[in-house]
């Protein structure tokens, strides 16, 4: 044995790679398995407690799931002739045109950053840096009265127009550009004679797809969840996301503690489109691993 390992070193050294790469580790293991519980577990108790009668939910305090799940969503959906849902579709328009737009606005902005070069270039791109820095909760009064001032507020441009700049995912779209794009590419599409928005469109968008997947899904994210700034904007409830409408049905359950149970099922209804979201648009984050490792 001894010889062989001497004789061949390199599969020698091979093998204790293998061996040291097949030894779990138990302390990282049970880490990570920690953080998803305790990521986990405010969503299977939403999940327990919107399945729960008002009495339940007060007298019990379990994981244990209960039946009255489909009753708490007839009462849901009958409270004010279904405003609930009125909400769902207004986070929907909010989150999807608003993550639509903003996903090209990041993809165009992130593809001139990367294959133009122009006076300033350096300076915007610092300038962008730091605005991805700055919370959003800090602009919103100042948006607040710029949108006052052109008589926006209370609408719903006055949700969609601040999001639709996203600075984080024009920094991603600059990185992704500068990867997945050729320069080879671009400039034989210019010889043929196409124009700039068309190599835009055509050429560069379908290259940087699976980054603009994830640009899409944390600004449809950031949207869906956003609470501040639609608080600040709107004042009809019938205009409101299903944060802001929801955090008006907590407001009212301190009077009326049937409410909760209210509260809690709409909690539970609004992560259902966010985990669909996710579960169709994984497929592109697979196709970009896979193509990366074809490539390497």
């Amino acid at each position: 044995m001894r010889k062989t390992a001497r004789g061949n070193p390199t599969k020698a050294s091979a093998a204790g790679a293998n061996e040291l790469r097949e030894k779990p580790s138990f302390l990282s293991t049970g880490i990570l398995i920690l953080g998803a519980l305790y990521c986990l577990f405010p969503v299977l108790w939403v999940l327990a407690a919107a399945s729960k009668s008002g009495t339940e939910l007060f007298s019990t305090f379990t994981l244990a799931p209960s039946t009255h799940l489909w009753d708490n969503i007839v009462e849901l959906t009958a409270y004010r002739d279904g405003l609930f849902w009125r909400w769902m579709l207004n986070t929907a328009l909010y989150a999807g045109v608003g993550a639509v737009v903003s996903t090209w606005i990041s993809a165009l902005s992130g593809y001139v950053l990367a294959k133009f070069d122009f006076p300033g270039k350096a300076g915007i791109f610092k300038i962008l840096l730091m605005g991805v820095l700055v919370p959003g909760v800090i602009l919103a009064i100042p948006q607040y009265l710029m949108l006052a001032q052109a008589g926006l507020t209370n609408t719903y441009w006055s949700v969609l127009l601040p999001q639709i700049i996203s600075p984080y995912g024009i920094y991603l779209a600059r990185i992704y550009a500068a990867a997945s794009v050729p320069g080879d590419v671009i400039e034989a599409a210019r010889t043929e004679g196409a124009k700039e928005m068309y190599i835009f469109n055509r050429i560069a968008m379908p290259m940087m797809l699976p980054g603009l997947v994830t640009i899409f899904l944390f600004q449809f994210v950031a949207i869906w969840n956003n609470f501040m700034l639609p608080y600040i904007m709107l004042g009809d409830d019938h205009l409101f996301p299903i944060t802001v409408g929801l955090n008006g049905l907590l407001n009212q359950g301190a009077s009326a503690p049937a409410l909760y149970t209210l509260v809690l099922t709409g909690a539970l209804l609004s992560i259902v489109p966010l985990v669909i979201m996710f579960l169709l648009l994984q497929r592109y984050w697979r196709v970009d691993l896979a193509a990366g490792a074809v490539k390497a």
